[in-house]
């Protein structure tokens, strides 16, 4: 499985932002939406990318890799 271009730019947002909802709210789609679709994406790839807590969504380490290879990926589709 490949993580489609919204997947990552929803992961990227998450992390930007640090929560879940307000990155639902700027990428104008449901938080139950888009937790679906990371939790998709971090089944799929077997690796956790958000601890999840009160105070909003923590980018693991494993997370951090991979949002600098989505930006990467992001970068240049735009270019």
């Amino acid at each position: 499985m490949r993580p489609t271009l919204r997947q990552l730019e929803y992961i990227v947002t998450i992390h930007q932002i640090g929560s879940f909802g307000l990155a639902a709210e700027r990428l104008n789609v449901s938080q139950p939406s888009l937790s679906a679709q990371v939790a998709t994406v971090e089944a799929e790839l077997n690796v956790r990318l958000f601890k999840r807590g009160r105070t909003g969504a923590t980018t693991t380490a494993k997370g951090l890799e991979f949002v600098n290879r989505a930006r990467k990926i992001l970068s240049d589709v735009e270019n």
